[in-house]
């Protein structure tokens, strides 16, 4: 078994569940101030599974036992860069660790290299580690300039690992921001989420028992029937999945083309390697493709963008207009893409009394052959979804997974 710690994004459970559904053999042994989990998995997780993990946003592997200590570390440290020759840059990341003992820390390794004859150069202070863009930077992730050790200590806890993977801030930004066409009179959905549900659609599908899922590099066809400026479909595209994407707008059909033309040209991503197909439509009419996907991924609608918190009235109002639309959907969905899976998004609005879920969609649900599941058990202990909200968003998003039901 390997071990690792996950410091997690900013909706923590959502980023476990990430975890558990794309991690081989994935056991969570703890997990620390909603920030950090610890888990094994069965296999080795290469750096670049954080490319795709959008809730991950700095992961370390074990490279010691229980039978370390504080004391030990200048010598792991002298260990991890062996292969390291000149001048050594290095970090610490530590959790449940003073200021003062970090501080005493990077001295007695930096004393350490110099005993060893080595140049060194700290990165980070007592107080604060390295931000993720300067571990890239810097040439710790890959070794080449030498490596950040992570730290945790806790109640019966001394955890000691090496940064392997942090996420790529830069890269987030460049295809958020820089896109050629962003639409603000629509909810923005983040890379980062589209990312998660994505690997939530890959989890679906190898539980549907597609076999191109199950893959050493697994390739899924994602289709997106509300498919916006074409977020998910780009960051489909940038892990090599097929992508088939549809919109009733034609300003998003037109969107979705022009971002995903760039994306190919920024990436280098040809159309004749991995192919996609962008067409107006409007998802609650027949779906009528050649092929059936393997599973659909989406942001339906999150309905009238909110600039304040609702009334409690004007989200009951947006409320019955989106269950009609979600019923609309599934309904479809079920009749014209039997057999596929679905990785959706409901909105959910925050009023001053209280939020304001959909409800009567269960009840269609029930109709209808299909399974809500989840990689890990439910946030709240009772609804089988997960709750992705933002302290200054009004419109948080409910993910919902379902899976076609066993014949």
């Amino acid at each position: 078994m390997q071990h690792y710690a996950a410091f997690l994004g900013h909706q923590p459970h959502i980023s476990t569940a990430e975890l558990a559904a794309v991690v081989p053999g994935f056991s969570l042994e703890k997990v620390l101030d909603k920030k950090i989990a610890l888990f094994s998995a069965t296999e080795p997780l290469k750096p670049s599974v954080l490319n795709a993990l959008g809730g991950t946003v700095v992961l370390a592997e074990q490279i010691g036992g229980s039978e370390l200590s504080l004391a030990d570390l200048p010598k792991v440290l002298l260990n991890e860069i062996t292969k390291k020759r000149g001048k050594v840059t290095f970090g610490l990341r530590t959790v449940g660790v003073s200021p003062k003992v970090v501080r005493q820390l990077y001295r007695k390794c930096k004393d350490a290299l110099k005993k060893d004859g080595r140049a060194s150069r700290y990165v980070g202070s007592d107080r604060k580690p390295a931000a993720t863009v300067l571990l890239h930077d810097a040439g710790l992730l890959d070794g080449s300039q030498g490596c950040e050790l992570t730290v945790i200590m806790g109640e019966d806890l001394f955890w000691v690992g090496k940064t392997i993977a942090a996420q790529d801030i830069d890269s987030y930004t460049k295809r958020d921001m820089e896109k050629p066409v962003r639409d603000t009179t629509v909810g923005l959905l983040p890379p980062k989420l589209a990312q998660i549900l994505l690997n939530f659609g890959l989890w679906l599908a190898t539980e549907n028992g597609c076999k191109s899922a199950i893959k050493k590099t697994p390739v899924i066809m994602v289709f997106d029937p509300f498919c916006g400026t074409g977020v998910i479909p780009m960051e489909a595209l940038l892990r090599g999945w097929p992508v088939l994407a549809s919109d009733k707008a034609q300003k998003a059909i037109g969107g979705t083309t022009t971002n995903l033309d760039w994306i190919r040209k920024e990436e280098k991503i040809l159309k004749k390697e991995v192919p996609s197909v962008v067409w107006k439509h409007d998802a609650l009419k027949p779906f009528v493709l050649k092929e059936l996907p393997d599973v659909v991924v989406t942001e339906t609608s999150l309905g009238t963008p909110m600039k304040v918190k609702p009334t409690l009235k004007d989200a009951m109002k947006e409320k019955a207009e989106n269950e009609a639309l979600q019923e609309g959907f599934l309904r479809n969905a079920a009749e014209t893409l039997p057999g596929v899976p679905l990785v959706c998004t409901w909105p959910v609005w925050r009023t001053k009394t209280k939020a304001v879920f959909l409800e009567k969609i269960w009840k269609v649900i029930e109709e209808l052959p299909y399974d809500i599941v989840l990689p890990v058990e439910p946030e709240d202990g009772e609804k089988p979804t997960l709750f992705y909200r933002r302290p200054d968003h009004f419109v948080g998003r409910e993910i919902v997974l379902l899976l076609p039901k066993q014949k």
